[in-house]
């Protein structure tokens, strides 16, 4: 099993290597309401309630769940500054955009190549509890259960700001909403296990992160690709190197053995596995080049399969993200 860079639906250009993430949608009208607060209100309300809610707590896990997300995909370094929640001037839906001065400064300052901003964050909570009759099969009677709904519909926006370019490299929206439902025979059975809305606005946040981070993040799709390890005591080496991630150790051993082998059917092999290598760097034409070398040097079926397989790979459009 190995795994493949898909392009994200917004290349970054390869010299922004680090966003400083800040956001500029926190002002006054935010709050930080402990759990058992913001329930407290939902309850008075007999959980029968719809209204916007500005979480501090969910705006930031939702920064800080992005710059781990960032740099988990391995294409970013980021800093998350003390002081990220930025004053910005706003119109009637979100904050104007940052001025080039304000991002120039910025980056100089904690030495990153962009400003990666969460402009806009707005949750809107709608939640309703209700009873229906549902059917005890244990008893064989009908009984009144207790059931409870709650709906968050988020709406973000997020820019990135190149000020050396002074061009904003992503300007990205993200409106989605998602739902719980639970039923019991109880009110506090109910609510013994039913997400406190604090919980889920904090959910909300991470699956904002998530949202954003798969526009710009490097994707990977696992796929099944067939490695020679046997014929040979170095073939069986390099395979032990790859099974310890250990790749560049791997093809130096395969390069070893095409050039220097006195056994087509052995160098037939590493070449194969070197072009499978070139396949996962990203470079399909490395991978045909070697593949068809290996087909020329000895016949194996797979190599013929291996080929068609690259064939049909190149010509697929070079952005294959989702």
């Amino acid at each position: 099993m190995v795994e493949f860079p898909q392009k994200p639906k917004n290349e970054i250009p390869q010299d922004i290597q680090s966003l400083l993430l800040v956001n500029r949608t926190v002002d006054d009208k935010y709050n930080d309401l402990p759990a058992d607060s913001m329930q407290k209100i939902f309850y008075q309300k007999d959980f029968n309630l719809d209204t916007t809610i500005y979480d501090l707590t969910a705006a930031d896990t939702s920064l800080k769940v992005l710059g781990e997300l960032l740099f988990e995909s391995g294409r970013f370094d980021y800093v998350i500054p003390e002081d990220r929640f930025l004053n910005a001037d706003k119109n009637a839906f979100f904050s104007s955009s940052m001025s080039w001065q304000e991002a120039k400064e910025l980056c100089d300052l904690y030495q990153t190549d962009a400003v990666l901003s969460m402009d806009l964050l707005k949750t809107h909570v709608a939640t309703e509890l209700s009873e229906e009759s549902v059917f005890d099969p244990n008893e064989g009677v009908f009984r009144t259960a207790v059931g409870a709904k709650m709906a968050i519909v988020y709406d973000a926006l997020f820019r990135i700001y190149d000020p050396q370019q002074e061009k904003i490299l992503v300007r990205e929206v993200f409106q989605d909403t998602l739902f719980w439902e639970n039923y019991a025979l109880s009110v506090r059975n109910l609510f013994a296990d039913f997400t406190p809305v604090k919980q889920a606005l904090t959910e909300a946040g991470i699956a904002i992160a998530l949202d954003f981070s798969e526009t710009i993040s490097t994707g990977w799709q696992s796929e099944y690709r067939i490695l020679f390890d046997k014929g040979s005591t170095a073939l069986k080496e390099a395979a032990v190197r790859i099974d310890n991630g250990d790749w560049a150790t791997a093809i130096e051993a395969w390069q070893k053995i095409a050039s220097e082998s006195g056994s087509k059917s052995e160098k037939s092999k590493a070449l194969f596995n070197l072009a499978t290598a070139c396949e996962i760097q990203g470079d399909i034409d490395c991978a045909i080049q070697y593949a068809l070398e290996s087909y020329n040097t000895a016949y194996h079926p797979i190599t013929y399969q291996y080929l068609e397989l690259l064939k049909s790979k190149k010509k697929q459009p070079k952005n294959n993200s989702k």
